[in-house]
């Protein structure tokens, strides 16, 4: 029988499951150290645990880890959702387009901003990481519903605040 303790389990857990906890505790943070932080410490908790987490049972513990250790840091602090600039700036784009695309991408974070903690990570790891709504329940912990709603109540929020969407 496998068990998290065994280095090459525990080190399978990390690589299949490590890059997807980080951008899950990402897109709640939107501060890459901090996630980084939460993931590394995360890991380290299930090592520490390894006897008594199964291998079945080892991605769930570390999202919950993670987000429960998201939550203590976040107490104190508003959260701020911030991108890499991820423009590809062209010699062939005129000024005008340039500073449209600048205008929309300020908008369009100004309303990922806006939406509940909840409603911009669901929307994100949908948006961003292709991740399915039942994937995404599974790593918030509620039902598939749920996250059914927290998407369309993002969807709605981010179209009543950004034309052409």
């Amino acid at each position: 029988m496998d068990n998290v303790c065994e280095e090459e389990v525990f080190s399978n857990l990390f690589k299949t499951n490590s890059k997807t906890v980080f951008n899950y505790i990402y897109y709640k943070f939107g501060n890459e150290e901090k996630a980084y932080d939460v993931v590394q410490e995360a890991f380290v908790k299930l090592w520490e645990n390894c006897a008594k987490v199964s291998p079945e049972k080892a991605k769930s513990y570390v999202y919950t880890i993670a987000n429960n250790l998201y939550l203590n840091v976040i107490k104190a602090e508003k959260v701020r959702l911030k991108y890499a600039d991820r423009t590809n700036n062209s010699s062939y784009e005129s000024p005008e387009f340039l500073l449209e695309e600048k205008e929309f991408k300020e908008k369009l974070d100004n309303a990922l901003n806006s939406l509940p903690e909840n409603q911009r990570t669901t929307f994100l790891l949908n948006r961003i990481d292709g991740k399915k709504y039942a994937e995404i329940a599974e790593m918030e912990g509620v039902s598939v519903k749920a996250i059914e709603k927290r998407m369309h109540l993002a969807l709605k929020a981010l179209r009543d605040q950004i034309e052409g969407i």
